[in-house]
């Protein structure tokens, strides 16, 4: 009797896994010429499946010459294709596991795994870091289309310079000016989102065995960009000021760093703001070392209460800040349009990685930016933006509070940015409460996420306030504590570090 094993949490559709399963049978010869094959109806309820997946099944492998109907016997093994390990007219299926680089075995798929959550019917997702797309100005957009008019419109489909659309790089130059970074728009160069830059710099500045100093949590999809090139991630502990710059120089010496990589504006995933006087001593210490600063700051526009603190590149008078921001946060995520401002030369290498990569960024978008930014319609919507926000924030938190007393969650209530980073008590249950979550149909991030290096924290969450529906919070509050009370009822204990390991992250 032939025995199929079927992994139904698997991606891989049944029929493909079928399929698959006697593919190896017959090329390893197992199953040789002329062997039956079982029929339809039997497999089908022996695996607890369909018919039709098992005709589906049969189906792929009679296109690929494994198998072929018999009058009188159903489906047997085709003449060639078992013994010789060939099917007709096709070769043994290319192993490709051995072939990747190992790097990329340590990127996740966190962002289609988001995409995918926040698609399915019923779910209140404070996973991905998302804008509210309910807020882009659709009707501004559409009114600068239609005064491009016909010959506006054949011009966007021009390319553009590799390091942008001119206009709009002088654009970004002045709103660089309006927080105190002063470069001319030459130091500018116009990026396929900001996480482009992120790449960019990894392939500029890291080869296999660097180390890059990182906060302890930091953005995931800077963590794997770093790691697929083959860098070590070096973790430097924060507390409510930010990354410990009192820790930095002995990392240094320690690690001997190529870059050091920051957010320091309401930091991703923590909330959390770098005190000027940390700014100041960060710069101080990377410049007399002679390492590079990379400043991500997708989040900086995104303030809610408080006095605006400079970025690192407004301070810096050395030339060693490369600074990163984006439209993509305050606007739409499908934009895909950020930018890097930084010395010539950066922009000159990161020029022939671009060249090389995708040539430049799609002209649309940054004609209709350059006329969003030169229309004055830019300022406007980000006070709308940052009311919507700071309301959902605030929203977020009362409903949160409600729980605290049966659930043991806190936080600490950022000034701006995306997100809550919320602790739990003790050892807690995290995959527990993820799976309770998922059967609860409410989505969040679990802090594992986002560790840098040694033991994850196993006490935290991320959650967004920013992407999803005002109406909903309540709900997906009450959800998420609903799923944390199950998950300590009956999830196991799980091992992490000993309560004050960390100052706060």
């Amino acid at each position: 009797m032939i025995r199929l094993h079927l992994d139904r949490d698997s991606r891989t559709p049944l029929f493909e896994q079928i399929a698959s399963a006697f593919r190896e049978r017959i090329l390893g010869g197992l199953l040789r010429e002329g062997a039956e094959l079982p029929p339809e109806r039997d497999l089908a309820k022996r695996l607890g499946v369909n018919r039709s997946t098992v005709v589906r099944a049969y189906a792929e492998l009679k296109a690929d010459g494994f198998v072929e109907a018999k009058v009188g016997r159903g489906t047997v093994v085709a003449a060639a294709g078992s013994g010789t390990g060939q099917a007709p007219g096709r070769t043994e299926p290319l192993e490709w596991d051995p072939l990747f680089r190992p790097e990329t075995a340590s990127c996740g798929d966190f962002f289609s795994e988001m995409m995918s959550v926040n698609g399915r019917e019923g779910v209140i997702s404070f996973a991905p870091g998302f804008p509210d797309p309910d807020l882009f100005p659709l009707e501004e957009f559409l009114a600068l289309q239609r005064e491009l008019g016909i010959s506006g419109l054949r011009s966007q489909f021009l390319p553009s310079p590799v390091e942008g659309y001119s206009p709009l790089r002088e654009k970004v130059a002045e709103l660089l000016a309006d927080r105190g970074i002063d470069v001319p728009p030459g130091e500018v160069m116009i990026l396929s989102g900001s996480q482009q830059g992120l790449d960019f710099a990894a392939r500029t500045f890291l080869s296999p065995g660097d180390t890059v100093l990182v906060e302890k949590s930091s953005f995931f999809g800077a963590l794997e960009i770093f790691r697929a090139v083959g860098a070590r991630v070096a973790g430097i502990s924060m507390d409510r000021d930010g990354m410990r710059t009192d820790l930095l120089e002995g990392a240094i010496r320690r690690h001997n760093p190529r870059l050091i990589y920051t957010l320091p504006t309401f930091q991703n995933p923590t909330g959390i703001t770098l005190s000027l006087e940390r700014r100041r001593e960060l710069l101080e210490t990377a410049g007399r070392f002679g390492v590079p600063v990379l400043e991500d700051d997708p989040y900086g526009e995104l303030r809610y209460e408080g006095e605006p603190i400079p970025p690192l590149k407004a301070l810096d008078r050395c030339g060693g800040v490369i600074y990163l921001s984006s439209f993509s946060k305050v606007l739409s995520l499908g934009l895909r349009v950020g930018w890097v401002s930084a010395p010539a030369p950066v922009i000159e290498r990161f020029s022939r990685l671009k060249q090389m990569t995708d040539l430049h960024v799609n002209t649309p978008a940054q004609v209709l930016l350059d006329r969003f930014l030169g229309q004055g319609f830019y300022f406007p919507h980000i006070e709308r933006v940052r009311k919507a926000y700071r309301e959902k924030r605030d929203r977020l938190a009362e409903c949160l509070s409600r729980y605290r007393p049966r659930v043991g969650w806190d936080w600490d209530l950022p000034e701006g940015g995306y997100y809550l980073w919320c602790s739990l008590p003790g050892f807690f249950p995290l995959r527990a409460f993820v799976a309770r979550a998922a059967e609860n149909r409410v989505a969040f991030l679990p802090g594992t996420a986002f560790h840098a290096d040694g033991i994850p924290r196993q006490n935290r969450i991320r959650l967004n306030f920013t992407h999803v529906r005002l109406e909903e919070i309540e709900e997906g509050a009450r959800r998420l504590a609903r799923a944390a009370e199950k998950a300590m009822e009956n999830g196991s204990v799980e091992l992490g570090p000993a309560d004050g390991q960390e100052p706060v992250v």
